[in-house]
This record gives C-alpha cells, structure tokens and sequence, in this order.
C-alpha cells in the first residue's frame, strides 16, 4: 500500500507491538488479519503526515485506506496463490532487482535467515549480503514497484528466485550456520509446505517438483542426523531404519512427475536424482556411487559452481578412489569462493584419512572446526582430528 518496503516493514512491527500491548487486555479480535492491517494503515497516514507530505501522498494513499472497510484490505485470491508468505516471496522476487538481490532481500524478510546465514548461502561476506538488501529496498521503493501477485510470463520469470529462496531456507535448516543445534526442524518444515504448495500452483514446472522432490527426500533423514547429545551423525554412518519412508515415497513420486513432464533435467531434478539414489541404497555399502558420480557431472554442466565441484569430489572419492577425489578439491584450494568455507577441509580431510595420510587429515579436520559457527559440527570435527592423532 504505501510501495516502500522498508517503511511496510516498520509499520508491520508496529502493528505487533499494539498488538502485543493490547490484546492481553481486550482479548485477540475475530479477525486478526484486519485489525493489524487496520493499525498498519493508521500508522501509514499518521507517518505520511508527520513526514508533510500531505498533498499527493494524503490523497493517493490516506484517503483510500481511510475508506476502505477492515475486510477490504485483506489481500485477495489472486490465481490461487492463497498463501500469504508464498505470495509475498513472488512479490519480493521482483525483475527491478538482481536476481542476488532478489534472493537476498527475500530470506532476510521472509524466510527468517539472519545476513549471516544468507551470506554463508551465498559464499560472499555478510556486508555484501547487507549492502544487497539496503540497495534493493532502495530500488523498489524508488522505481514504484507495486506490491502485487504477478500473473503469466511475469509470474514465470520469477520462479526461478522463488525456488532458490525455498531452497536456501530448507538448506539452513537442514545445516544450521551457527548456534547450538545441527537442524532447525522449523525452517524444513516451512520449506517443505512452501514448496508443495508451489507445486500445486505450477504443475507443469518439472524444476517445482525437482525441489520438492529434493526437500522431501532428504528430510526424510532427520531423525538420524543428529545422535543422543545432538551431534552430527554423516550419512554412511546414519542408522537407515529412522529414516521416513513416507517423506521417500513422496520424494520418488515427486521425481516421477518432473520426469513425466519430459523436459531435459535442471539443478533441482538432478539434485533429487542424486537423492534418491541414496534413499535406493538398503546400507550404505550398497550405493551407486557411480551413478552418484555421473549425476554430478552433469549437474556441474548444467549448473556449475565451486560447491558442485566440492559434492562431486566426494562422490568420485568413493566411486573412483580417494586419490580421484582429491585430485578435484585440491584444484578448489585457492577457489574464492569456497574461502572460509568450511566443508572444503572437511571433505580434504576425509580423503586424506582414507589415503592413510593421517597427519594431514587431522590438520584439515581441525581446520574445518575453526571454520564452521555450528557448536555441534566443531565438536564433531575436533573429536574426529582427536581420534586420528591416536591412531
């Protein structure tokens, strides 16, 4: 309503606050929805004329709130997207933005990651990711951009950002930056339902299903990745039994439907192949490491980055040997991107271990733990180094 959303985020907290200051009193109102909307709109004219900005703004935007009745201002259902923070991501994925931006500004309003977490996403420092998101506030509001669902080919060219915004959520919850727990189960979950109901709406989207595939089966994991104290377990190591069938059968059919469309395989399709590869395996020893290992290489054809590279170095080290493996994250080594990036040492050392190159492994896996701002990964990390310098 006012096309500034920095000024919506403001008054959308200030909205909560009277809320929180009222309603313990007067009790929580039947529609909630519209009386925060209706304190949100007060305190837009309240703002605008503090701010003397009477004649257009009072006129173009005051006098239409003003008018319009609480259940008026409820947003609408525009072509089935009933969702109310699917709707804002399609809102905040606008084309006036770098898709960076896009993406930037959206998990820091909306998907609940702090700028720490969305540059460690995006293996940039958290004053770029910062800058990112200042700038592309600013550029919405000045160039006018109408907070509104897009519809057609505008609606298309947006979905690319939704799914990556989706997934980033999904991944920060899986592998928690920091803190004191390896999994947010919360920011799975709200991944997951995002990206069913974005398969609802665009079902003839193969990369959709592609994602939802991929979320479904690999939180079908969760409750054997962490132990008894909460600390990592890795995924050969994982008791197979705890994991969730149902969440893998939702997986496969997902994969099926984005294949049964017939299109050439994208990132999310070829992320959720590679999954359910896994999920095929009864034990760990059982898995097609090369098929692994191919998938990987089309997928660093299809989408190449320094972190495909990373995955398919640990994919070729079992397929093909760990001197293979190496041989790829060694070419990493001086890769800017991956500086500071925690895994990179952790898979290093991994192979070093399996070469029998223990002093060096230690030293990699020791170097990891002072990478990672996750107190039970370090913890992990520094037990693993431990237990090499006792060998």
């Amino acid at each position: 309503m006012v096309h500034d959303i920095g000024l919506a985020e403001e008054l959308a907290q200030d909205a909560l606050v009277a809320a929180l200051e009222q309603w313990p009193e007067s009790g929580v109102p039947d529609n909630p929805g519209a009386w925060l909307m209706a304190v949100g709109k007060r305190r837009a004219i309240d703002r605008i004329r503090r701010q003397r900005r009477l004649d257009d703004k009072i006129a173009e935007i005051g006098r239409d709130l003003e008018d319009r009745a609480p259940a008026e201002i409820e947003v609408p259902d525009d072509e089935d997207i009933e969702d109310d923070l699917l709707r804002l991501i399609f809102t905040a994925c606008h084309p006036v933005l770098s898709v960076q931006a896009r993406v930037a500004l959206t998990l820091r309003m909306l998907g609940g990651l702090t700028t720490d977490e969305i540059a460690r996403a995006f293996l940039v420092s958290e004053a770029t990711v910062a800058q990112r998101i200042v700038r592309a506030k600013r550029t919405l509001a000045e160039a006018g951009v109408p907070f509104e669902v897009p519809t057609g080919p505008d609606r298309e060219a947006r979905l690319s950002s939704v799914l990556e915004v989706i997934y980033l959520i999904f991944n920060e919850g899986y592998a928690a930056t920091a803190g004191d727990s390896w999994v947010r189960a919360d920011l799975c979950r709200e991944a997951l339902r995002l990206g069913r109901v974005l398969a609802g709406l665009a079902p003839r989207e193969p990369e959709v299903h592609g994602l939802v595939a991929l979320m479904e089966i690999q939180a079908s994991r969760t409750r054997a990745r962490t132990g008894p104290s909460g600390e990592p377990v890795p995924l050969l190591e994982q008791d197979r039994g705890r994991w969730d069938r149902l969440l893998i059968h939702r997986g496969f059919a997902a994969l099926l439907r984005a294949k049964d469309i017939g299109e050439p395989p994208g990132p999310y399709v070829l992320q959720a192949a590679i999954a359910a590869t896994h999920a095929q395996a009864p034990a760990p020893e059982d898995t097609d490491w090369a098929q692994i290992s191919s998938l990987y290489e089309i997928l660093a054809t299809v989408a190449p980055s320094p972190v495909v590279e990373l995955n398919r170095a640990v994919a070729v080290g079992r397929a093909h040997g760990p001197e293979k493996g190496l041989q790829i994250t060694d070419a990493l080594v001086d890769e800017p991107a991956l500086r500071g990036y925690h895994l990179l040492p952790s898979v290093r050392g991994d192979l070093l271990e399996r070469l029998g190159r223990l002093d060096e492994a230690r030293a990699e896996f020791e170097r990891a733990a002072g990478l990672t701002r996750n107190a039970p990964e370090r913890k992990a990390l520094l037990a693993r180094a431990a237990a090499l310098g006792n060998r």
